[in-house]
């Protein structure tokens, strides 16, 4: 999934208006869809050959650019310059739903045929698309789509990542770190945010009900990222006992990471979610990190392109598509860099491992 910042956070309560819990072992969408895996859309060369005949441009307004958004815009790059779609302009809102609302109006002069993004306010990002709606341009949303809009009318698709499977997939990780038994701590996002809530609660599902002899042994919320560091502290102090942490993603991952460091700690295994530099890094190091799960970020922009390219020719999509995702360890972090963000490791990692 997305590597979410603090930013973000600040308006993650607007993630989840009318959204839905993951149920037995499913993810939901954020307003309760159903997900399709994202391979199962395809186009026909038929098809193909008519998006390319129709001489189509995009453009990319994004909420901001992370590394997640960034492999994300590529995976899209690619995929319209595939099809013969020209990308005509590329935005960034620095997580402003005003200055979002601007970049739409000064994309729409260029009259694009497709918009893709992944709105900064769903709760009032009606005001910024409708213009675009109005002009008739197809839109493909990444991750959530705005409060009132109805799927297959007003826009094609939301693309996302499977994150019941995330949070699975770092059980598991957990557990074979472990050998299937010990004691863990969990931190957990304490806010209301579909995404991390369905990754956290996948992880806990899968450790008590797949692994009897692990128990989750401290549970701590963590509604502010600043205080990941105190929440740390206090969870290593007094469970000094702990054989791993689950963290609900990778930066609060590095408080953790900096206090079993202060303390002396080599023995309690860290798994998260969403790849991060200075965490890989330890984990190739052979420090305490031993698994970060991530998305394939850069197939939610291929996918989220060839659904909206496919629009243009009359190719429906699904209301949720999901891509995989994938337990990056020591071993495959090069494989894992380049299926989740298309792209080499950063030098420093790979320095590490010659």
């Amino acid at each position: 999934m997305r590597m979410i910042s603090a930013v973000s956070l600040a308006v993650a309560a607007a993630f989840v208006s009318g959204h839905a819990l993951a149920v037995e072992g499913q993810t939901s969408g954020p307003h309760g869809e159903k997900p399709t895996p994202a391979a199962s859309y395809t186009l026909t060369s038929a098809e193909e050959q008519k998006i390319k005949d129709g001489k189509f441009s995009a453009a990319l307004v994004w909420h901001e650019m992370s590394e997640y958004t960034t492999a994300v815009n590529a995976g899209a790059r690619d995929e319209f310059t595939r099809l013969g779609i020209q990308v005509i302009a590329e935005t960034n809102a620095g997580f402003d739903a005003a200055r979002q609302k601007s970049d739409i109006e000064t994309v729409l002069a260029k009259k694009p045929a497709i918009i893709l993004s992944l709105p900064v306010d769903p709760a009032t990002a009606a005001n910024v698309y409708d213009p675009a709606l109005k002009a008739g341009v197809k839109l493909g949303f990444v991750d959530n789509s705005p409060v009132g809009y109805a799927q297959g009318k007003d826009y094609v698709t939301i693309v996302s990542d499977d994150l019941f499977q995330m949070g699975q997939k770092a059980g598991v990780a957990m557990a074979t770190a472990l050998g299937k038994k010990g004691k863990v701590g969990y931190i957990f996002h304490d806010a209301d945010f579909y995404v991390t809530n369905q990754r956290d609660q996948a992880f806990k599902k899968t450790i008590e009900q797949d692994y009897p002899e692990i128990k989750i042994a401290a549970e701590q919320g963590m509604a502010d990222p600043a205080r990941a560091e105190e929440i740390a502290q206090a969870l290593v102090t007094q469970h000094p006992d702990l054989d791993g942490i689950y963290v609900t993603w990778a930066e609060p991952a590095l408080s953790v990471l900096s206090t079993l460091r202060s303390a002396g700690n080599t023995h309690t295994k860290i798994v998260a979610l969403d790849l991060n530099e200075p965490a890989a890094l330890d984990m190739v190091k052979g420090g305490n990190v031993t698994a970060l799960v991530a998305d394939e970020a850069y197939n939610i922009g291929v996918t989220a392109a060839r659904a909206t390219a496919g629009s243009l020719v009359g190719k429906q999509a699904a209301p949720f598509l999901v891509v995989d995702s994938l337990a990056v360890t020591k071993d495959g972090v090069k494989e894992g860099w380049q299926k989740s963000l298309h792209k080499d490791v950063p030098a420093s990692i790979a320095a590490a491992l010659k």
